[in-house]
């Protein structure tokens, strides 16, 4: 069965062709600048990565070319080869608990979330309607990133803040991120044989974000009613004190949303070090003796250590500790900052273990309390298995 795995943004379209069950990557790419000058796509075949530039008006078009482009590749003989599309989509409120096969009908309920992820949901359903036009007999299945926490009780899911917020706003924690954590515990349960674990999963790339989990339910979550919530980002502040914001506004006469904007793009690694988002140039600048890159990398650590401690007691003691994404794929030392901070959890790093890159390995000793894993996160895999699923 070939499944199409897509993320689709406002002017890009990200792509996976996946073979199942034997979840072989067959293809993939990225259309760029869509509707845009200077519009191009990017194709990842056979171990080739091809760059072509291409004339993009509309994700339609985009479509259009990719599906020229696996028969071109003879990836397909036709596009009645193609079993499935599904959609990476940001925001299904508290409605949708579950991914969902895609028809006009459903997409409409899922426009009424469009104001609680303005940036991600009208493009996630605009390239699910430029699927259901260039591949109308195809089915089509949405997987949202906010079903996984769905399972959180209300102790754990409001917000101290007067209850008809709640009841006439929707104003609740939501979550993130959460098709790479149902990844990561699925992972790691049956890498262990076990249905019962008690996993902190830690996504920290340049958007991060932290989830307890239950055997398999979540319990918490770092980011809330939008990302903007939880530990220090690539380029976001996560939790502040909410007074901040009417008092900047006040001394510098920007606007609510210049402040949310300055929140989201402008502050966390990149606000605190001055000199990028990116771990990478942060760690270099660390080598150099920079004090804000050194200031900006231990406060990021730091923050990740005091939700993992904080979960780790709302679990009553994990069984496992996950890192994954960017920094926790790749970043030896940022892992070992973060595990050197929670050393009063019994978590004992070995340098050895950690000296890797993008692998699936125990970074621990073995007389570690909580043992911890570098799992590499795959949504695109976990997308297909429910779209597979679903059209089944």
């Amino acid at each position: 069965m070939k499944i199409l795995s897509v993320n689709a943004g406002s002017s890009s379209l990200k792509f996976t062709l996946i073979e199942l069950p034997s979840r072989e990557v067959l293809i993939s790419g990225l259309f760029e600048k869509i509707g845009m000058e200077g519009s191009c796509y990017t194709i990842k075949y056979n171990g080739e990565k091809t760059t072509k530039e291409a004339s993009l008006p509309d994700h339609s078009v985009a479509v259009t070319k990719l599906m020229d482009e696996l028969i071109e590749n003879k990836v397909i003989n036709s596009l009645e080869e193609i079993d499935g599309v599904g959609h990476r989509i940001l925001h299904g409120g508290d409605e949708f608990t579950e991914s969902i096969l895609l028809n006009e009908d459903i997409l409409k309920r899922i426009e009424k979330y469009n104001e609680l992820g303005p940036l991600h949901n009208p493009a996630n359903i605009m390239g699910v309607r430029a699927f259901m036009k260039v591949l109308p007999n195809v089915k089509n299945v949405g997987v949202f990133d906010t079903t996984f926490h769905q399972t959180m009780k209300e102790t754990e899911y409001l917000y101290p803040v007067p209850y008809e917020w709640y009841e006439k706003y929707g104003i609740r924690k939501y979550g993130f991120h959460g098709t790479s954590h149902r990844f990561i515990y699925k992972t790691i349960s049956e890498y262990l044989k076990r249905d019962d674990l008690k996993v902190i999963s830690c996504h920290i790339g340049n958007g991060g974000s932290l989830c307890a989990i239950d055997s398999g339910r979540v319990v918490d979550t770092s980011m809330g009613f939008t990302p903007l919530a939880g530990i220090m980002m690539g380029t976001r502040s996560g939790d502040i004190d909410p007074s901040i914001i009417p008092f900047i506004m006040k001394k510098t006469g920007k606007t609510a949303d210049e402040i949310i904007n300055d929140l989201n793009k402008k502050s966390g690694l990149l606000g605190v070090s001055g000199i990028s988002s990116d771990n990478r140039d942060i760690e270099e600048a660390c080598e150099q003796g920079n004090e804000r890159a050194i200031l900006a990398n231990k406060m990021y650590a730091q923050k990740i250590a005091n939700y993992i401690a904080m979960y780790n007691n709302l679990l009553n003691g994990a069984d496992v500790i996950t890192l994954t994404a960017g920094l926790g794929e790749n970043s030896k030392g940022m892992r070992k900052m973060i595990c050197e901070r929670i050393a009063s959890l019994g978590v004992k790093i070995d340098d050895a273990k950690n000296d890797f890159r993008g692998e699936f390995r125990l970074i621990t000793k073995d007389d570690s309390k909580i043992p911890v894993y570098v799992i590499p996160t795959n949504e695109e895999l976990m997308i297909a298995l429910d779209t597979m699923e679903l059209i089944s």
